[in-house]
């Protein structure tokens, strides 16, 4: 069944921008969230499929009931290259005669409206929250779609939502049966037909992020902070009682000082506003017990700090872990309980940084940076069935690429990050990621459909560089207390490596010209880099492990005599700090990988065991 195939079927609908008051340059305060209905008539409910594209994110029911179990959908993506929708079989949800369909938006990505060091706020896609929806009976009849005669309204409880500070709802603005048949809708506005973000419409492929697991948090200290125990993504779902208009603020972070409350230190840079950074609001109805969670924001936390103001308590506190629905498909366990405990870490931070998107961390950014993706990507993909959420982020990275070849360093971006944040060490994102899930499930289509995005970028660095060496891009990031190697040495080092890779395509596809071309590239940069950064001994560069260890990685010793001096200094340079981290992100992988391919396995373990 084909979805979205016809302009004339179905519309985006929403406000328009002069509607959204308070859509400013200011960005400081975005109107509370629209909700959207729709009466219609169904002969044959059996079979009937619903497809929608809610941006920035959306709930769909249908008679009242909440369809599918994804949230934070649809997955981000640069909205004016490509948006993309979900596919529900919704047989089960609708009857003869009278249904009724409801959809509330959120703002996500699609409408990031506070300042950001990213300058998401002035992407080209951003608009109010807006949606496209169709639905068909088994034959692909259209049932109903977005268009004229839908009502929408603001005078619901979601006051405020967004990706990075967080959601505010008002339970005495609640829409008692506003997703049912009969509800008065008079006083609603007509939806309006708007403008789409301007990309073509695909269909989501990638895992779902859903709600993977809860858990019950024990009572709050004195300073009335919940301990979840570990870090997650997710966000908080309470239990409350208490008078109308009472209101129950919500903290999440990671750390917490020595007198029990909690520490954004470190952890706060997003938002020139810092007030509005991880804070869910509650404010209550008044009754019975009440029971609420945010809907269109992630938190990343192991505190929830709760204030409440006027008379309420909280009757019960759990956390909502939620990240992209992988399935397991590797694990590892072995005789050495600190290996299997950091194995066990690794899959939490793995899993708390996916959700839709690999991204550097959930609680400050939650941007797709590209080289922590490629560098945690063999870990996802031994672990878990993550390949289709790569391929679909890989695609995104794609619709980044500028003409010329350059790459920025998130994914994906409004703008930011072409001048500064990119260069190899994170570019190569585009060749690895695509490489390693043809190496691990023997899937090439991401590799294919890469293979002139390949081309184009080492292109790019051959442009840029001079005498092979490439000028310009991050390093061995976060590589404090040690010295951070020369950015040069490890980018030129990555230049070769995609090279390598793409020679390998190229080999693959059965494209001789273009190995034959790359091929002499390739020793080209080979030679500049071992010119440039050897100094004697097996020492490249200042003798830090990331030089050494990325010289060997990647095969850069011009001979098997430079090959074994290098690994036998590495070896000495490593047992001289006692296999202590000593590196940045890039020498993480490299060094111990090295290490352990060239007989120094129980020196690379050491990295792991021991207790320093």
């Amino acid at each position: 069944m084909k979805f979205f195939q016809k302009a004339a079927d179905s519309q985006w609908i929403g406000y328009l921008k002069n509607d959204c008051s308070n859509f400013n340059t200011e960005f400081q305060y975005q109107p509370a969230a629209p909700w959207m209905r729709k009466e219609f008539q169904v002969t044959d409910p059996e079979n009937t499929k619903l497809a929608i594209c809610g941006l920035g994110y959306y709930e769909v029911y249908l008679n009242g009931k909440r369809v599918g179990d994804r949230v934070l959908d649809p997955i981000v993506s640069v909205y004016d290259k490509h948006v993309r929708y979900a596919v529900y079989d919704v047989s089960g949800m609708l009857q003869n005669g009278k249904n009724t369909v409801g959809i509330v938006l959120g703002t996500g990505w699609f409408d990031i409206h506070q300042k950001t060091p990213w300058t998401l706020e002035y992407a080209p896609w951003r608009d109010c929250p807006k949606m496209r929806m169709e639905l068909r009976s088994a034959n692909g009849k259209l049932i109903v779609s977005s268009g004229p005669g839908w009502k929408i309204t603001r005078e619901g409880p979601i006051v405020f939502d967004a990706l990075r500070a967080g959601e505010h709802y008002d339970a005495r603005k609640e829409l008692t049966g506003w997703n049912k048949n009969g509800y008065d809708d008079s006083a609603w506005q007509d939806a309006r037909i708007v403008r789409g973000p301007g990309g073509l419409m695909e269909e989501q492929t990638a895992v779902p992020i859903r709600i993977v697991d809860t858990q019950e948090l024990s009572k709050p200290n004195a300073m009335g902070v919940y301990d979840l125990g570990r870090n997650i993504s997710g966000h908080a779902r309470i239990t409350v009682q208490g008078e109308a208009g009472a209101k129950v603020t919500l903290y999440y972070t990671e750390r917490i000082l020595k007198n029990g409350d909690i520490s954004n230190q470190h952890q706060i840079f997003t938002h020139l506003d810092n007030t509005w950074w991880q804070m869910d609001e509650y404010t209550l109805k008044g009754g019975t017990a009440e029971t609420w969670e945010a809907r269109f924001t992630y938190h990343g936390f192991q505190y929830v700090k709760v204030v409440v103001t006027g008379k309420a308590e909280v009757k019960k506190m759990e956390a909502r872990i939620v990240n992209s629905d992988f399935k397991t498909i590797g694990s590892i366990q072995c005789g050495n309980e600190m290996i299997n405990t950091l194995q066990t870490l690794t899959r939490r931070s793995y899993l708390a940084n996916f959700v839709g998107i690999p991204t550097d961390c959930p609680h400050r950014e939650k941007n797709g940076w590209t080289g922590d993706a490629e560098l945690a990507s063999e870990t996802g993909l031994l672990n878990f069935d993550a390949a289709a959420s790569y391929d679909q982020w890989i695609a995104t990275m794609r619709d980044c690429q500028r003409p010329d070849g350059d790459l920025p360093g998130i994914v994906p971006t409004g703008g930011w990050g072409y001048n500064w944040g990119n260069g190899p060490a994170w570019d190569c994102a585009i060749f690895v990621i695509p490489w390693n899930i043809y190496v691990y499930t023997g899937n090439d289509a991401t590799l294919k459909a890469c293979y002139d995005n390949m081309k184009r970028y080492v292109n790019f660095l051959e442009e840029n560089a001079v005498g092979h060496i490439v000028q310009f891009g991050l390093g061995d990031w976060c590589s404090d207390p040690a010295p951070m190697v020369d950015e040069h040495l490890t980018n030129t080092a990555i230049y070769y490596g995609c090279l390598k890779t793409l020679i390998a395509a190229a080999e693959h596809f059965g494209k001789s010209d273009d190995v034959k071309i790359y091929s002499r590239t390739a020793a080209a940069v080979k030679k500049a880099f071992h010119t440039e950064f050897y100094r004697g001994n097996g020492v490249y560069a200042n003798s830090e492990l990331t030089a050494m260890g990325t010289a060997l990685y990647f095969g850069l010793c011009p001979s098997e005599t430079v090959k074994k001096a290098t690994v036998r200094k590495l070896a000495e340079c490593v047992k001289a700090v006692e296999a202590t981290a000593q590196f940045g992100i890039i020498g993480a992988k490299f060094v111990p990988r090295v290490l352990a391919d060239n007989g120094y396995t129980e020196l690379a373990a050491g990295f792991f065991t021991q207790e320093k």
